[in-house]
C-alpha cells in the first residue's frame, strides 16, 4: 500500500538531507508508530506521503499512485484516500463543529443529504453529539482533537495519518485517542501515527519505525504478509463502533432532529442566485 524506495529529501538551501535513503513498506491494514526526536525527519516523512513535498530522489507509491509523477490536478483526488489528523488540529475557527466535519465532505462534492446523515453519526462516535453547534474556541483541547479525528474519519479514508494527535491532551485522553485509532485499524484502516510519547508506544504492541537525523534507525516489530494484517480477514465480523456504516445503513442511527435545521428532503441546498 505504501512504498518508499530509496527516498531522499533535501530542501533548497539546506546543507543536510531531511531524509536519506529511506526504504519502507507499509502493508494495507498495518498500524505503525513513527518516532524520533524533534528535527529527525518525521514531519518530512508525513509531508511526502501527503504530497505536500516531493522527494529529491527515489520513489513513493501509495495505493498504486506514484507521487513522483502524479499531476498537480490529480493530487486533490489522491488526498481523498487519506484522513489526516494534525497536531495543531487546523479547525476552521469561524465554523461550528458540525461544519468543520462537514467541510471534509463538501470539498469532494458530497450531497448535503448524505452530509446531514453522516456527520452527526461520526460526531456521536467521538462523544461530541452535543457539541455540533459549538465553535472550536468553545471546546477543550481534547474535544478539539476529537473533532479533528471526526473530520479524518468522515469520508472513510483508507489511510489515517496522525501527526502527534496526543500532543495537546492529557494522558487519559491520549490513551483514548490511540485506542480509537486501534479500533479503526482492527476494521482494516491503515494507520500511521507520529508520536514522541514512548509510554504510549509501549502500551500497544505495534510496529515502531524510529527516524534519527533523516535515517531509519530501526524498524521494530515489522511484520510481513498475513501476520501483520491477519485481522483483515475477519474485519467483516468485527462489531466495531468506530466504523461508519455504509451509505444504506448509517441513516438509521441518526434522527433528523440531530442534524442542522435544513430542508431534509433536498439533495443539496439551493445555490446563490437559484430559486
Amino acid at each position: 500500500m505504501i512504498e518508499f524506495n530509496n527516498v531522499s529529501k533535501k530542501y533548497d538551501g539546506a546543507s543536510t538531507y531531511a531524509l536519506k535513503d529511506v526504504n519502507i513498506t507499509i502493508n494495507k491494514g498495518e498500524f505503525v508508530f513513527v518516532v524520533g526526536a524533534s528535527g529527525a525527519g518525521k514531519s518530512t516523512f508525513l509531508k511526502l506521503m501527503m504530497r505536500e513535498e516531493v522527494a529529491s530522489s527515489g520513489s513513493i507509491v501509495i495505493n498504486g499512485v506514484n507521487l513522483n509523477t502524479i499531476k498537480n490536478r490529480d493530487i486533490p483526488e489522491f488526498r481523498r484516500s487519506l484522513g489526516i489528523v494534525f497536531q495543531d488540529f487546523r479547525l476552521i475557527p469561524n465554523m461550528t463543529v458540525y461544519d468543520n466535519v462537514a467541510f471534509a465532505m463538501r470539498v469532494i462534492g458530497t450531497a448535503e443529504k448524505k452530509i446531514r446523515r453522516r456527520v452527526p453519526y461520526v460526531l456521536s462516535l467521538m462523544g461530541l453529539s452535543d457539541k455540533g453547534k459549538n465553535y472550536p474556541a468553545e471546546l477543550s483541547g481534547g474535544e478539539q482533537q476529537r473533532v479533528a479525528l471526526a473530520r479524518a474519519l468522515v469520508n472513510n479514508a483508507e489511510i489515517i495519518i496522525a501527526d502527534e494527535p496526543t500532543g495537546n491532551v492529557d494522558p487519559q485522553m491520549s490513551y483514548e485517542i490511540v485506542d480509537m485509532l486501534m479500533r479503526l485499524n482492527e476494521a482494516g484502516t491503515t494507520v500511521i501515527m507520529v508520536t514522541h510519547e514512548q509510554s504510549l508506544v509501549k502500551c500497544f504492541n505495534k510496529r515502531v519505525i524510529t527516524i534519527k537525523k533523516g535515517v531509519v534507525e530501526s524498524d521494530e516489530n515489522a511484520q510481513i504478509g498475513e501476520s501483520a494484517t491477519a485481522h483483515l480477514n475477519a474485519a467483516s465480523e468485527i462489531a466495531n463502533e468506530y466504523v461508519v456504516p455504509p451509505d444504506e445503513d448509517y441513516s438509521a442511527y441518526v434522527s433528523r432532529s440531530e442534524a442542522p435545521a435544513e430542508d431534509a428532503d433536498s439533495e443539496e441546498a439551493p445555490k446563490g442566485g437559484e430559486s
